[in-house]
Parts: structure tokens; sequence; C-alpha cells
């Protein structure tokens, strides 16, 4: 076993401290990565403070990493030491189940192993990216292009994977009407992303505060939920929209913007229930879904799209001893649009 640096949670109320922790020998199918940085996910935050449910602490954070492989097991055949990888939000599935033999690991439905807050296959917690290193088996370590900056590259792990998995999978693109909900870290990529396909790219913010972003990367139009003429204006406009928000929403009033046989698809994920009326889903044949994260060839599809279309994502990169104000501004959206850490602080 190695040691390495890492900054953890101690507690749900507690702020984040440095420490460090144990990560495994490496293995034959093992790849040891060196991380250069770590992004901050608003997930990370919902764990630590144990709004998803019961934690097992201390906790390292992080699911978004990139870094440069530092050694590789006797069996490993898809990286090398030098290359430059990435980790997003799991590091393991079972591998057997009809999912996972569809390409699909992060529906495992024996549950994936995620890279922080799961159980190991030693059977200790996993433990993520706010660390100088990490052991991961060489299939879910993905290649991250040369052309994509390496700090802004890191958040692309998770926030990129999950905007991009239902734009691709719903086809956005030419002719398609996509509103994004949100113009924080996964809306700001989303509007990249969904642009960059030819889609016709709105954003649904609660003010026009970030207008002029939301124009830069990519959006035709953009409008304030908070104006009430807005859901009247736009009522059965949009073939998907994507839900970024990790708080409740009035579904009935977003529903109401799906064009016949549109697809609301929920990407945020707040602790409290959403209720939805049938007859918000009954007037326009709507459909109203969400998604996990994306697949380990669905990320590395993402990386090699943002890579051939120049997108990354907008970063304040931060040292390890500001995670702790990080974490309150982005709970006060006070981050445009991820906050990355760089792992040489830690």
């Amino acid at each position: 076993m190695t040691t390495a640096r890492a900054f953890a949670a101690t507690s749900a109320t507690d702020p984040l401290s440095a420490t460090t922790i144990q990560r495994r020998s490496v293995g034959p199918n093992d790849v040891r990565i060196d991380i250069a940085y770590s992004g901050i996910c608003h997930s990370d935050i919902n764990t630590v403070r144990g709004a998803w449910g019961p934690i097992n602490y201390p906790l390292v954070p992080g699911h978004e990493i990139v870094g440069t492989v530092a050694e590789i097991g006797s069996d490993v055949t898809l990286h090398k030491v030098g290359d430059r990888v990435g980790v997003g939000c799991t590091v393991n599935s079972c591998r057997e189940c009809a999912n996972c033999l569809a390409g699909q690991q992060n529906y495992c439905l024996n549950g994936a192993t995620y890279t922080y807050g799961s159980v190991d296959r030693d059977g200790s917690t996993t433990q993520g990216g706010y660390a100088t290193e990490i052991v991961v088996v060489e299939d879910f370590v993905v290649r991250v292009p040369e052309n994509i900056p390496f700090d802004a590259a890191a958040p692309l792990l998770c926030a990129g994977v999950t905007t991009y998995a239902p734009l691709a999978h719903w086809n956005a693109g030419p002719g398609k009407k996509v509103a994004i909900v949100g113009m924080g870290g996964l809306g700001h990529l989303a509007v990249k992303i969904a642009h960059a396909m030819g889609a016709e790219v709105t954003v649904l913010s609660q003010t026009l505060s970030k207008k002029d972003d939301g124009i830069r990367l990519g959006a035709d139009h953009y409008y304030a939920t908070s104006d009430e003429s807005t859901f009247a204006n736009l009522a059965g406009t949009f073939d998907l929209i994507l839900n970024t928000i990790s708080a409740p929403v009035d579904m009935w009033s977003y529903l109401s913007l799906l064009a016949f046989d549109g697809t609301m698809v929920n990407l945020g994920a707040p602790a409290e229930p959403m209720p939805v009326s049938v007859f918000a889903l009954m007037g326009n044949r709507r459909s109203l879904t969400a998604t996990a994260i994306g697949s380990i060839a669905e990320t590395q599809e993402m990386l090699d799209f943002c890579a051939e279309h120049g997108i990354a994502s907008e970063i304040e990169l931060i040292n390890a001893s500001e995670v702790n104000t990080a974490y309150d501004r982005v709970l006060k959206s006070d981050v445009r649009y991820r906050f990355v850490i760089d792992a040489a602080t830690i």
C-alpha cells in the first residue's frame, strides 16, 4: 500500500481538513495515477453533509479527477506510464449483470462502485480525488486528449458526461430545440455541448445575471424563470429539456414547455421529492425521466467530442486549503462555473 495526502470530511458539519490515506498496492489490472487536478461537484457537498443518507467518515470526496499514470499492473494494456488520464464517478462494477454487459456500468444492477463512499473490493470505503494519488482498475480509466487544458478537463469527468450522455441519447442536434435549466457547473457545459451538436439552445435561469455568459458559450436564447411571462411565452416549445438544478422545481411549469413527444431529463438530484401530476405528462404526450452520469464508453466519447470541438470547463483554480470556502460559495452559486483543486497544494 502507499500513503497519499488528502483532504477529508470527518463529519457532516465539520470543515474538510488535511489528512493522509492508504491506497491499495497496484494489482495486475490496476493503474496508479498521480492526481493533478480534482473538480468540486455539488454531489461532493451533498454527500459529505449527509443530504443523501448516512456516510462512513472520514471521507475523501472528488470524482472529477485528471492526472498522469505513474504505475501500471502487469496485465494492463489500455494505459501506459506518462499517459494523461481521467477518473469519473465510478471505479468498478460487477461486470456480470445485463447493464454491465451492455456497457452501462453506471447502471450496474448489483450497484456500481463509486469513486468515493462505496465499498471497495477489499471491504474498505472508496476514497476520492481530493488527494495526491489514486489506484483504479484500468477499465475505469479514460484518456484525456492533449488539446484539452488539463485543469479545465477535470469537471468533464462528471459534469461533462452527465450532460453529454442525455444530449447524445435524445439526439440533440440540428432541428432540435433544447432548453437547459440552470447555468451552473452542469448547465454551462450543457450549453457548450448542445451548441456543438447543432441544436437550438435556450437557457432558462432564475435571472438574467449570466445572460452574457450564456450567449458567449453558445446559447441562442436566454430567459429568466422569475419572469412569469417566460412560461406562457415558451409553452410547447422544446423537444428536450435538461434540468441541471440540484433543488426542487415546479415540475408542472417546466413540463408545460415541452413540445409534442418532448422529454424532460433531470440531472440534478435534490434531496427533497418533487411532486408530479400525471396530467402534466398527458398533455402533448410528454416524458419525464432522469439519467445518472454516463458509462465509461460515453465518458471517452464525450472527451473526444470536447477535444474535437474545443470544449472545456470554465473554472476557478484553487488551493486545497480553500476547499471549505469553495463549498460555501457553491451553495451560494458564487462560482463561474466550476472550482478545481490543484492537487499539488494538498
